[in-house]
C-alpha cells in the first residue's frame, strides 16, 4: 500500500474517533448506537494501520484495545446483553 493511502487511513482514524467523541459529548448521538461504535472501531483500525507502519507501538496497542472494547460494545447493542 502506498504511503499516501496509509496516511489517509491514519487521518480517517483520527477524525473518526474525535468525531464520535464530539458527537457523543454534545448529545448528538448516544454511545450505545451502531454509528458511534462503528466510528470508534474503524477509526481505531485506521490508527493501528498507520501506527504499525510507522513502528509506533504505543498508539497501536492502545487502539487494538480500543477496537476490542468497540467490538464488545457493538455485540452488546446487537444482542441486548
Amino acid at each position: 500500500m502506498s504511503n499516501k493511502v496509509l496516511e489517509i487511513i491514519g487521518w480517517y482514524g483520527t477524525f473518526a474517533i474525535v468525531g464520535a467523541y464530539a458527537l457523543s459529548s454534545f448529545n448528538v448521538i448516544s454511545s450505545q448506537t451502531f454509528l458511534y461504535q462503528i466510528l470508534n472501531i474503524t477509526g481505531a483500525v485506521g490508527i493501528v494501520v498507520i501506527s504499525l507502519r510507522k513502528k509506533t507501538y504505543q498508539p497501536a496497542t492502545l487502539n487494538i484495545i480500543w477496537v476490542a472494547i468497540g467490538v464488545v460494545s457493538l455485540l452488546k447493542i446487537f444482542f441486548k446483553y
